[in-house]
């Protein structure tokens, strides 16, 4: 698979699976597995997914080196600070089952600054060799800018809603300003990206499916799209992007599509949930019915 450079010269696969949602342990080893056996070699998880222990157990088994994966993991709200955020970690490679991880990011800022003091344990985890890459997850400009100000290391990644319906632009650029690689979850619109005219229009044209039309809407963007299934046929789908190009028209076109209103996600400046019960929100979200 191809793969971005980030800014310290780490190279990320350019498409991983999501594993958000997906609290089954047996389940999402054997995703993981299914996905690892389909060429994926980027893995995404989170403490507040609840599925760290799974995750791990499907990179052990998968039948591919350690060091040939890219495993991804994010630090939950209650453990923002400096010392929360270092136990979080370690938390994170005992469920996993791993000695380091190649990304680790805060999954949200948070209601205050304490996201500066977690980024400081982030800084310490990356200069001590643990962590290949550290970065933020949906961070608005706003919050990366005061990072940016505090900061030792800047971030090499930020992790945030974005689909053809919805592309936060200012976040955007200032990421691709301050060479900050930009992650999509959601890229597809939870699977409602068929419902777009363009969309459909240019999948029957390439002999495609929308879901793939919108993902390499992300390649040909420079983002990193984190689609996520626990179907084997749909993993093979979603990485079944690597034969044809969008043309600049083409991209205009899904562009055209952004409203700048979420649908599927939560802003940033108002969640701050401490709890950790967030399959239970997202699938609320979900249950309503699309635009």
């Amino acid at each position: 698979m191809e793969a971005y450079r980030l800014r310290n010269g780490v190279e990320a696969p350019v498409i991983a699976l999501g594993t958000a949602l997906n609290d089954d342990e047996q389940q999402v080893a054997q995703c993981v597995r299914d996905a690892v056996g389909l060429g994926y070699r980027a893995i995404d998880t989170a403490e507040a997914y609840h599925n760290q222990p799974g995750v791990g157990e499907g990179v052990r088994t998968c039948g591919v080196p350690r060091e040939q994966l890219y495993l991804s993991s994010k630090v939950w709200n209650t453990h923002h600070g400096y010392q929360p955020a270092i136990d979080a970690f370690e938390t994170a490679l005992r469920e996993l089952g791993v000695d380091y991880l190649d990304q680790y990011l805060i999954h949200w800022p948070g209601q205050t600054d304490s996201f500066l003091e977690t980024w400081r344990a982030l800084e310490t985890l990356y200069q001590q060799g643990r962590v290949r890459a550290i970065g933020v997850s949906n961070f608005l400009t706003h919050h990366l800018e005061k990072l940016l100000a505090h900061a030792e290391i800047p971030p090499m990644v930020n992790q945030l809603e974005l689909n053809p319906a919805f592309v936060p632009a200012e976040t955007v650029r200032f990421c691709r300003e301050h060479k900050i690689q930009v992650e999509a979850t959601r890229p597809i619109c939870w699977g409602r990206v068929d419902r777009f005219e363009p969309v459909r229009r240019i999948a029957e044209k390439y002999g495609k499916t929308p879901a793939q039309v919108a993902i390499r809407w992300h390649l040909e963007k420079g983002v990193r799209p984190l689609p996520k299934s626990i179907h084997p046929g749909r993993m093979a789908e979603n990485i079944g992007v690597f034969d044809f190009w969008l043309t600049e028209d083409e991209v205009a076109a899904i562009d055209a599509l952004n409203t700048g209103v979420r649908e599927t996600g939560q802003d940033p400046d108002t969640f701050w949930m401490l709890d950790t019960d967030f399959k239970a929100e997202n699938e609320r979200i979900m249950a309503k019915p699309a635009p």
